[in-house]
């Protein structure tokens, strides 16, 4: 009994010191508004911002790279959250080339600057209003590897992979099943 409150102990204590060390990425440090893309395309603009979330369109210009990204909350560190509903959409540019094949459809993203005011465009037929971000700082963060649960057999019982009785309790993905990351990767170009 008491190995087992000693080890609980000593799990706390490391995922709170863990939980400790998380912090914000150095370029995207510092006090902004809260004010969401929504509410900025109503305002005035010239408030400072730190919005994240998925990259839907590069567009690298003469000199500056524009991109439209569709919002999302950011977690502690600064990184938008997957499964959080959309805040809207913005338009960040910064000066210099940001290849699209780098900054791909989908990426994750966080960018640091000050609201310039609204820009005009399309969603399909609808006519939207854009809040424009001048970008101090854009910060791509690493892809999210993909996690893939299997289904666990715990008495190694039957025939193929599942047993000859099909799905049991302790064969579903949520019933600790083994976990496997693997990461995602590009599909290679045709030879």
């Amino acid at each position: 009994m008491n190995k087992s409150i000693l080890q609980l102990a000593a799990t706390a204590l490391l995922g709170a010191s863990l939980g400790a060390c998380v912090t914000v990425p150095k370029p995207l440090q510092g006090q902004y508004s809260n004010a969401t893309p929504r509410d900025a395309a109503a305002a005035d603009g010239g408030q400072a911002v730190r919005w994240g979330g998925e990259i839907i369109k590069v567009e690298p210009k003469a000199d500056i790279t524009c991109f439209e990204v569709l919002s999302r909350k950011l977690d502690a560190t600064a990184r938008p959250m997957t499964r959080d509903p959309s805040e809207g959409r913005f338009i960040a540019c910064r000066s210099g080339f940001y290849d699209p094949e780098e900054f791909e459809r989908g990426r994750e993203l966080t960018i640091v600057g000050r609201v310039t005011g609204t820009d005009r465009g399309k969603v399909g037929d609808y006519d939207y209003s854009y809040p424009h971000v001048a970008a101090d700082a854009i910060y791509l963060w690493p892809k999210r590897p993909l996690v893939v649960r299997e289904p666990y057999d715990p008495w190694r019982y039957g025939y193929g992979p599942y047993g000859p009785w099909g799905w049991g309790p302790y064969w579903g993905p949520y019933w600790g099943g083994s976990v496997i990351i693997r990461e995602r990767s590009h599909p290679r170009p045709p030879r």
